[in-house]
């Protein structure tokens, strides 16, 4: 089963032509301006705001930094209400900010935080929600942001899985107080490195692009104590050749969603969690749940693909609440948090990328129902 081809997981970046990049390394290079908001770095935010229907966008350096000033922007104070299954980075930027994370647990079906959770965990303390749209699947918008209104909290999306997806009569980034998005090389739109805030209106984004350049108004006026967030123009410049071909892309990716669920429906003990309610997901991930029926352990069947060359991920395994920095929160405990903690020992995240083929696609599902026959 092994091949001299490993099959990654998302690590594989989508790259445009060779001689697209050179060209567009000699003009950054002609021009003398690299970083600092130059023509790239204003025509790709222009771009943005035309594909993802917003009107304020701003860049960033990667979506880490994005979150810190999100956090910053809307000046949150006290206890944040998060997600305990999602990427270290999600509750690494309250702990930044000197936030209290108070972890609530998620719904089974869309892997996202179970509003009514949020609702009975909220405190005097509480002054926001940070939200993910885990896997790209879009959250109760509407049940979270009545509970945010009924106690006046902020909401923050991290929406570093997103890029792309469509509502059927409504835009998933006109929802919040901000939106962060990340284009790291993992991401299906990607810059290498990089990220973004989507703000409500004008005055928000001159916050929140003061406080992504040192807090500097002009040469001379600092008015807030901002950071080094800015996206370089090489970075600006691959995102430009990457949104060109996004649609194809997204596209592809649903091709391989389709071709694993017809491989794996009928295979015992393999759960395929439900698909996006989006009207256009853009199948960043392809989640499948390892349940007891299986007759190998979500560990040992993610051994046996690694052996066989086929690198998925436990995404997202440990839970966030189980490092060392989170775990003795109250809010931390396994008993607070039954369905994530359940989630997380049986998810496995398969390859799904545009350049993976049909064939490859066919050996991984090959591992998974040779696994079930053992």
């Amino acid at each position: 089963m092994s091949s001299d081809r490993k099959i990654l997981t998302v690590t594989r970046p989508s790259l445009p032509p060779f001689e697209d990049m050179v060209g567009l390394l000699r003009e950054i290079w002609d021009s003398g301006w690299l970083t600092n908001g130059g023509p790239f770095h204003e025509r790709l935010e222009a771009a943005l705001a035309d594909y993802l229907g917003v009107k304020h966008i701003s860049l960033f350096s990667n979506g880490t930094i994005g979150l810190i000033t999100a956090l910053q922007a809307l000046e949150i104070e006290g206890e944040v209400i998060t997600t305990p299954f999602s990427f270290v980075a999600t509750t690494h930027s309250l702990l930044w900010k000197r936030l209290t994370p108070r972890f609530v647990d998620i719904d089974p079906r869309t892997m996202n935080l179970d509003p009514e959770r949020i609702r009975a965990a909220i405190t005097p303390s509480t002054t926001a929600i940070m939200a993910v749209h885990c896997y790209g699947r879009p959250c109760d918008l509407s049940a979270i942001e009545s509970v945010a209104r009924e106690y006046g909290l902020k909401v923050i999306y991290d929406a570093a899985h997103a890029f792309g997806v469509r509502l059927a009569d409504d835009n998933l980034f006109d929802h919040g107080d901000l939106s962060v998005l990340s284009f790291h090389a993992t991401k299906v739109f990607n810059t290498f490195e990089g990220g973004a805030i989507v703000s409500p209106d004008a005055d928000m984004k001159r916050r929140v692009d003061q406080l992504k350049n040192f807090g500097f108004v002009d040469d001379v006026t600092v008015v807030a104590a901002g950071i080094n967030g800015k996206m370089n123009e090489f970075s600006a410049a691959l995102g430009l050749l990457q949104l060109r071909d996004i649609d194809a892309m997204i596209e592809r990716r649903a091709e391989i969603d389709a071709h694993y669920r017809e491989g794996l429906r009928d295979v015992a003990g393999i759960e395929l969690t439900g698909p996006s309610q989006a009207a256009r997901p853009n199948h960043s991930y392809f989640p499948i749940l390892v349940g007891p029926d299986f007759p190998l352990s979500r560990d040992a069947l993610y051994k046996r693909l690694r052996d066989n060359d086929v690198f998925a991920r436990r995404y997202f395994y440990p839970l966030i609440s189980t490092f060392g920095m989170y775990k003795d929160l109250p809010s931390a405990a396994p008993a607070n948090l039954p369905e994530a903690t359940r989630i997380a020992s049986q998810v496995i995240c398969l390859p799904i990328y545009p350049m993976l083929t049909a064939d490859e696609v066919d050996r991984v599902i090959a591992v998974i129902t040779e696994a079930a026959r053992a």
